[in-house]
């Protein structure tokens, strides 16, 4: 594809592909020219490197979050809608997990994002100042859920490589961390609970947990700040 009929758009859709597929390690411009059947050089003409190439990819994945109508939804229902997006968002996508420790990420979804969730806290009740804390602690207890899950893409990703079996290797290194955590009483007696109830096998609810735990703690501060 020549230079002139590619769009930045485009590259930046692939991209995404690629990042999905193979993480931030795989993404480099002739992987991405193979993708769109380009030179690598058309590339750089329409996204300057792959820093800036990243740095759009990500604020195009902020835009796939739908935000909620914060004009006739109650604040707490508002502020649970932004966390479930954002980490549906980050689990569709958990290369951006490294991107944020790595890249300078910016752009209008995101900013968009972010001014949204300043405004539902501001009429919640809170200040400036603490908008912002309101703001950023569910951002982190977002991130934080979704560091393991994307470790987890990471790993199998790389314990796949030359052919190798990832699943094996996961569960030899599984069995070896269970013996060891068996010489521990509170793990071993969630280990035994475990195989009893098959509790592995249910639905995580670790984050509903601590949403709702989060979430009331905002709450209980709101009614404070109302009898000032």
């Amino acid at each position: 594809m020549a230079r002139d009929t590619l769009t930045k758009e485009q590259i930046v859709r692939t991209a995404i592909e690629l990042l999905d597929a193979e993480g931030l390690d795989g993404l480099n411009m002739r992987s991405l020219g193979k993708r769109l059947d380009a030179a690598a050089t058309a590339m750089y003409w329409h996204v300057k490197n792959k820093d800036n190439l990243v740095r759009l990819a990500t604020d195009e994945v902020w835009g796939e979050i739908e935000l909620p109508d914060i004009d006739f939804l109650e604040w707490r229902t508002a502020a649970e809608a932004v966390a479930y997006g954002m980490y549906e968002m980050i689990m569709r996508h958990p290369w951006i997990v490294q991107a944020l420790s790595g890249y300078l990420l910016y752009g209008p979804n995101k900013s968009r994002h972010d001014d949204l969730v300043l405004d539902l806290f501001e009429r919640a009740g809170f200040d400036e100042i603490e908008a912002d804390q309101a703001a950023a602690s569910i951002f982190m207890f977002v991130l934080g859920n979704a560091v393991g899950a994307a470790a987890n893409v990471s790993l199998n990703r790389k314990l796949s490589r030359d052919g190798a079996n990832a699943e094996a290797r996961m569960n030899e290194a599984m069995a070896e961390a269970t013996a060891v955590a068996r010489q521990f009483p509170r793990l071993r007696t969630r280990i035994e609970r475990a195989a009893a109830t098959d509790y592995n096998a249910a639905p995580d609810r670790s984050f509903e947990f601590g949403l709702t735990i989060l979430l009331d703690g905002f709450s209980d501060r709101i009614e404070d700040l109302k009898s000032l």
